[in-house]
C-alpha cells in the first residue's frame, strides 16, 4: 500500500505551490499583459492518440471521467477551468497526494457511467477521458459523436487504439503519462508546471529504481485485477507493466499487446507469479479478491499463494495517473521486503 508522506511527495507538492497550483501567480505589477501573452501563446496544435489537434483557446469547461483522469488536472492545477468529474465513491487511499484539495474545489457531476446528455448539461467545450475509461461505441458516447455537438474530446494517452481491432496501447504506460502531461499543459498554457511534475516524477521513479532489490533475480509479479472465470490483468501497455518493472519486478505478462486484458488461468499458473498485486476498487474489494485468490484450487501450487505473497494497491495507483510515480515506489519497498 502506498506510504503517506513520502519525501518526494512532498517535494512535489512544494515544488508545485511555489508554481501556484492554478494560480496566476503573475502580478499586475510586473507591468505583462496577460490578455496579449495568451494571445501570443495560441493556437498550439498537440499530437493526441495519433490526431494532430489544434486549440485556438484554453478549454474553460471540461468535464473529465474517472479518478486517474480527473487528478491529472487536478495535478496541474486546472481546476478552474472544470465544469466536473464523473467517479465512483472510492479515491483511494488520500493521505499523500498533495492535489486532494481539488475535489473540494470542483462539481461532482455524477457517480454514474458518463454520458452525453450529461456533458450537454455542464456545458463542456471539453471531455478528457478514454477509450474504455468513458468512451465506448456500444454506448454511442464517441469523441465523433460529441464533435457532432459541438464539444472536443482529449484521448487519455493510455487508452489510444493500437490499430489491432479494439486493442489499446501506443507508448509505454510513464509515456503516456508525461504525453498528457505535456500536452495539457500546452494546451492550458502551464507547461511549467507540467514540467515541474514531469521531472519530479521522473526522479522519484529513479529513486524507487535505484533501491530495487540488487543482487538476486527479479520477482515474477502478476497483477490481478478481477474476475474469476478469467482474470483481468494488465498487458505492457496499462501502468502495472511500468510500476511492476520499475519497481524491480517481472511483470509475467509483459508480452500481451495491449492494455487491460483477460488472460486464461492455465497461462498465470504456467507462469508461477512469486508475487500477485491486487487491483482494489469497486464492490469487490481487496479482502474478497484475496480470499478467492487463496481458496481458488488451480492456483494452489502458484508460489504467490503458496508464500502468501499478496500486495494491494489501489485502482487509481494502477491506471495511467499522477500516483503512478508513488505507486513504484510503494511496490518496490514490498518486492525488496520479499526477496530477503
Amino acid at each position: 500500500m502506498l506510504n503517506p508522506l513520502r519525501p518526494a511527495t512532498l517535494a512535489l507538492a512544494a515544488a508545485l505551490a511555489l508554481t501556484g497550483c492554478g494560480a496566476d501567480v503573475t502580478s499586475q505589477a510586473d507591468g505583462k499583459d496577460r490578455t496579449s501573452e495568451a494571445d501570443r501563446h495560441y493556437p498550439v496544435t498537440v499530437e493526441n492518440c495519433g490526431e494532430r489537434k489544434t486549440y485556438d483557446k484554453a478549454p474553460q469547461r471540461v468535464v473529465t471521467n474517472d479518478t486517474g483522469i480527473t487528478e491529472i488536472m487536478f495535478a496541474l492545477g486546472l481546476e478552474d477551468h472544470m465544469a466536473g468529474y464523473v467517479m465512483p465513491d472510492d479515491k483511494g487511499d488520500m493521505t499523500s497526494v498533495p492535489w486532494k484539495d481539488g475535489y473540494k474545489k470542483t462539481k461532482w457531476l455524477s457517480k454514474e457511467r458518463i454520458n452525453k446528455e450529461l456533458v450537454l448539461d455542464a456545458r463542456a467545450d471539453l471531455v478528457f477521458a478514454g477509450w474504455n475509461y468513458g468512451f465506448n461505441e456500444g454506448e454511442g458516447f464517441t469523441p465523433a459523436e460529441l464533435e457532432r455537438v459541438g464539444i472536443d474530446s482529449y484521448l487519455l494517452s493510455e487508452s489510444c487504439r493500437n490499430g489491432q481491432g479494439k486493442a489499446r496501447g501506443v507508448m509505454p504506460p510513464l509515456e503516456a503519462l508525461y504525453t498528457d502531461l505535456r500536452n495539457l499543459g500546452k494546451i492550458f498554457d502551464v507547461e511549467d508546471r507540467a514540467d515541474t511534475l514531469i521531472t519530479s516524477f521522473r526522479k522519484e521513479v529513479a529513486d524507487a529504481r535505484a533501491k530495487a532489490a540488487e543482487g538476486t533475480d527479479r520477482l515474477r509479479v502478476f497483477l490481478y485485477d478481477d474476475g474469476k472465470d478469467k482474470p483481468l490483468t494488465s498487458g505492457a501497455y496499462a501502468g502495472p507493466h511500468d510500476i511492476i518493472t520499475k519497481a524491480g519486478g517481472d511483470h509475467i505478462m509483459k508480452d500481451l499487446k495491449d492494455s487491460w486484458t483477460t488472460v486464461g488461468w492455465e497461462t498465470v499458473v504456467d507462469r508461477d507469479p512469486e508475487v500477485i498485486v491486487i487491483n482494489n476498487y469497486g464492490d469487490t474489494g481487496a479482502d474478497e479478491k484475496r480470499r478467492f485468490l487463496k481458496s481458488y484450487k488451480p492456483l494452489a501450487g502458484v508460489s504467490a499463494i503458496k508464500n502468501d505473497r499478496i500486495v494491494v494497491l489501489d485502482y487509481v495507483d494502477l491506471v495511467e495517473s499522477p500516483r503512478n510515480p508513488a505507486a513504484i515506489s510503494s511496490l518496490a519497498e514490498d518486492l525488496r521486503k520479499f526477496a530477503r
